[in-house]
């Protein structure tokens, strides 16, 4: 695929992903609108060969509207909440209680993950191939008012045995320019340059955090460092990009089985491999590493997390459905809107069988296993105000993730959400090792940065830079 290709795919998917904040803002040429219709008739039938291997004659069942005003509009109201019964992440397939940590770590938790890759995110193959990474460019560049040292890197996939499909990571590293030692660093699922060219910066909407400094200002302040990971350069976030990005090379081209990985798995590979490269950095501290992302990216974020023991912290914005949001709970976004063909590629082929003969009461795990599966490390749950970011990620929904992770946790000697009483808007919740603060502003992890900075510090030690 020629770049001018790879980059107009880019934009079509995000101007689909930021359709609702920016929707005046960016107009699709003739070209992109015919790409759209192709990647959309692509994506229907790779969707509907993996129903005809899961054997499903059953339609989808339709998931609800994020619009407030249409008909089947998506519940928000608590009073409307259905009853549910969750998985019991203490309690083995054959009845028994788990009653000490290696129980947990040599019976329970295989199976849960067991569980999560076979029905929800997929496994991961057993030929991946290996990545190389290379240092493209190394510069000096100011972030705010912070010297900082750049390093544009690239994790080359070997290719060999399908030549066909190229795969490269994109990645850049920001540390202090000052360092005398290494340092913790976040990687951020997100990207490193605008896809729709030289165009001014999008301020997102209802941020809430004017006038403070930037999350990449704030990390350096600290003497901590950053790097951004471009997930799209690791898997295409669409049904069509399945036959393409580095599930489409281990599959040579050809479609997915039922428990194959999807998108998720597949970024939070990515970011495992990244961590190989940051090991080998003398400005890192790899024993201090941490994982954030925002929306789909805050799912690939706690995703990398529970799979990746070497993340010493997360960082979960607004994941919702997916990710930190309890799927059995009927508020907000639903299963059926995630095994629909719009967003089943971020999932295994096995999860569209609950949007169809079956329904997430029939699923072995939930979302608190998810979080579960980070215990004992911490995990900070991000979310925004109702009012501006809107109630389709169940902020309550993720908040009750982590409190049914808890047990988990203090299995293990920690802490978790220090209340499971649902707290006031701008309440943090830090002094365990499962937190939460739902902040007053809107789709963004910015307005609670500086607040997992001072929880992370618990951690990490407040840093040397500029204490």
């Amino acid at each position: 695929m020629s770049i001018k290709m790879k980059n107009i795919i880019c934009i079509v998917s995000l101007s689909i992903f930021l359709f609702h904040f920016a929707q005046a803002q960016f107009q699709r040429t003739p070209e992109q609108d015919s790409l759209f219709a192709r990647m959309q008739r692509k994506t229907q039938a790779d969707f509907e060969q993996m129903r005809k291997q899961l054997g499903l004659t059953v339609p989808n069942r339709p998931g609800p509207s994020g619009n407030p005003d249409a008909p089947n509009a998506a519940n928000r109201e608590e009073s409307k909440v259905n009853s549910y019964t969750l998985p019991d992440p203490l309690l083995l397939k054959n009845g028994k209680k788990v009653k000490d940590a290696k129980t947990w770590w040599e019976q329970r938790r295989p199976e849960i993950v067991e569980d999560f890759e076979r029905e929800i995110y997929g496994r991961l193959p057993q030929n991946i191939p290996s990545v190389s990474w290379q240092v493209v460019a190394v510069k000096d560049t100011i972030v705010g008012i912070f010297l900082g040292k750049e390093k544009t890197l690239k994790g080359v996939v070997d290719n060999a045995a399908f030549p066909s499909i190229k795969v490269e990571i994109e990645m850049v590293l920001v540390t202090p320019a000052k360092q005398q030692e290494a340092v913790p660093v976040v990687i951020e699922f997100g990207f490193i340059r605008s896809p729709f060219g030289n165009m001014p910066p999008i301020t997102p909407i209802g941020l809430g955090s004017a006038g403070e400094p930037t999350w990449k200002e704030q990390l350096l302040s600290k003497g901590w460092g950053y790097a951004v990971i471009v997930p799209n350069s690791i898997q295409a976030d669409s049904g069509a990009g399945l036959s393409e990005g580095i599930i489409g090379l281990v599959n040579k081209g050809q479609p997915r089985k039922p428990d194959d990985w999807g998108a998720l798995r597949a970024w939070a590979w990515g970011a495992s491999r990244a961590i190989d490269y940051l090991e080998t950095d003398k400005d890192v501290d790899a024993k201090r590493l941490a994982i954030e992302g925002l929306s789909r990216y805050g799912k690939a974020a706690l995703v990398a997390m529970a799979f990746e023991p070497r993340f010493s912290l997360g960082f979960i914005g607004s994941s919702g459905a997916g990710g930190a949001k309890i799927l059995r709970r009927v508020f907000g976004e639903q299963v059926e809107n995630l095994a629909s063909s719009a967003e089943y590629h971020w999932f295994c082929g096995n999860f569209i069988k609950y949007a169809s003969i079956l329904t997430p009461n029939d699923m072995p795990v939930d979302a608190h296993e998810l979080v579960a599966l980070c215990a004992p490390r911490p995990v900070f749950i991000s979310a925004g105000s109702p009012h501006v970011e809107g109630q389709w990620v169940d902020a309550k929904g993720m908040f009750l993730g982590g409190v049914h992770a808890g047990g988990v946790y203090k299995l293990l000697g920690k802490k978790g959400l220090e209340s499971a009483e649902f707290p006031p808007l701008g309440t943090p919740l830090v002094n365990g090792e499962i937190a939460f603060r739902q902040h007053a502003g809107g789709h963004s992890t910015g307005p609670n940065w500086s607040t997992w900075i001072a929880w992370a510090c618990r951690y990490w030690g407040n840093g040397k830079y500029f204490d």
